[in-house]
């Protein structure tokens, strides 16, 4: 993160993510393969005491048993590049929890993420 060291940010280089995520399904197969997009928007470095924003627009595909796969832009202090992620929805009830790894390449070096959160669907 040259452009962090530039401004004279030292951060570690393990830090924590805190987000939200909106996603929209804009195409659903009978056999259950959906296509989505969505906006992931990240803070991160809150306990090392910094605010380091990053925001990733993804499109991607998910199947029926919760296995999904995106691609598309990521955006932080550090520039942009591409952000890369897998993942899978474990459903528990009416909660989702998401485990997703993202890989995020650029001329910084390459950033990884392990992200988890929960959501709560309706009853169907």
């Amino acid at each position: 993160m040259d452009s962090l060291r530039e401004r004279n940010i030292a951060v570690r280089p393990v830090i924590t993510q805190f987000g939200w995520q909106i996603e929209k399904q804009f195409f659903t197969t009978e056999g259950g393969l959906s296509a989505v997009t969505e906006w992931v928007g990240l803070l991160g470095g809150l306990e090392q005491s910094l605010a380091i924003p990053s925001l990733s627009w993804m499109v991607g595909l998910r199947t029926r048993n919760g296995a999904e796969f995106g691609i598309g832009p990521n955006i932080t202090p550090a520039g942009a590049a591409l952000a890369i992620a897998a993942g899978v929805t474990l459903r528990a009830g009416v909660v989702n929890i998401p485990v997703n790894v993202a890989v995020v390449p650029s001329g910084a070096g390459v950033r990884m993420s392990v992200l988890t959160g929960f959501n709560l669907r309706g009853r169907r």
